[in-house]
């Protein structure tokens, strides 16, 4: 794929940009306030809050960082899918909520939905340019012996 450097520096913002949320998340909320975070998915309904909670840190780290730097992007984007889906069908949902409160429930749902189409583009079409992914190998040729 040929890409003018212009296309692989947007490429590389639009990666930050994407996981900030995510990383952010992670570093900055869930592991500081672990026991509070823990309760609070516990009195929203989720099994195993500690464990999965664990297991959300593990994705949003990991899956931030692999889109960051474009290394198997792909997974880090399923991996951030798969927290996506669950942190909307747990903590937004909108159809329990009345008036107000329903109205802030669905935007965080649509956010979460505009969050989720892209890493499925992501997962579609890869990191794209500037990435460890799409990184070039240079390949030595070997001389063939002369017979």
């Amino acid at each position: 794929m040929n890409s003018n450097p212009l296309q692989g520096v947007a490429a590389v913002l639009g990666r930050i940009m994407i996981a900030t949320i995510f990383l952010m998340s992670a570093i900055g909320n869930k592991i500081p306030k672990f026991n509070d975070v823990v309760a609070y998915m516990g009195s929203e309904g989720v099994p195993m809050p500690k464990v999965m909670l664990a297991g959300a840190i593990v994705f949003l780290i990991a899956g931030s960082l692999s889109i960051i730097l474009g290394f198997k992007a792909r997974i880090g984007a399923t991996l951030l899918l798969v927290f996506l889906v669950l942190a909307t069908y747990f903590f937004h949902d909108f159809w329990t909520f009345e008036g107000e409160a329903q109205q802030m429930q669905m935007i965080q749902f649509m956010k979460n939905l505009s969050m989720m189409g892209t890493m499925i583009f992501l997962i579609a079409q890869g990191s794209g340019p500037m990435s460890l992914d799409n990184r070039k190998t240079h390949v030595r040729k070997e001389e063939s012996p002369a017979a």
